[in-house]
Parts: C-alpha cells; structure tokens; sequence
C-alpha cells in the first residue's frame, strides 16, 4: 500500500495570488483559481459582503493580500 503525504502538496493545490488575471491584488483571482469558479462571483461576494457587513470584508481582503504569497 503506497504512502499518502497529505501535508505534501502539490503547487497547484496551494492557495496563491493570481496577480497576472487580478484587478486589484490578485486575491480574488487566486481564490476563483483554487476553488476552479469564475473570479466575478468571488469579485462580487466581496462587494456584497463589504456593502452588508459594514465594510468588514475589505479588512478581509487586505489581510488575505498581506498574508498569501
């Protein structure tokens, strides 16, 4: 029976900035990229959460573009 890794993982399962397909920081377009979605869904579940959440997801936003890559 082979070994399985799960901690080992392949570059393309990894979470990264998509800065190249990206508007602002990438972060939407690498989200889209590793759940295989079209980035405007991800794009507007961001403006819809920044606009019922008080702004809360633009904090969101910029942690996850400071803490990826």
């Amino acid at each position: 029976m082979p070994a399985f890794d799960k901690d080992h993982r392949t570059m393309s399962n990894r979470f990264r900035l998509d800065r190249a397909n990206g508007k602002i920081m990438g972060v939407c377009a690498g989200i889209a990229a590793h759940f295989d979605i079209d980035p405007m869904l991800v794009r507007l579940g961001f403006v819809i959460g920044t606009l019922a959440g008080f702004g809360s997801a633009i904090l969101l936003y910029i942690a996850i573009a400071l803490i990826a890559d």
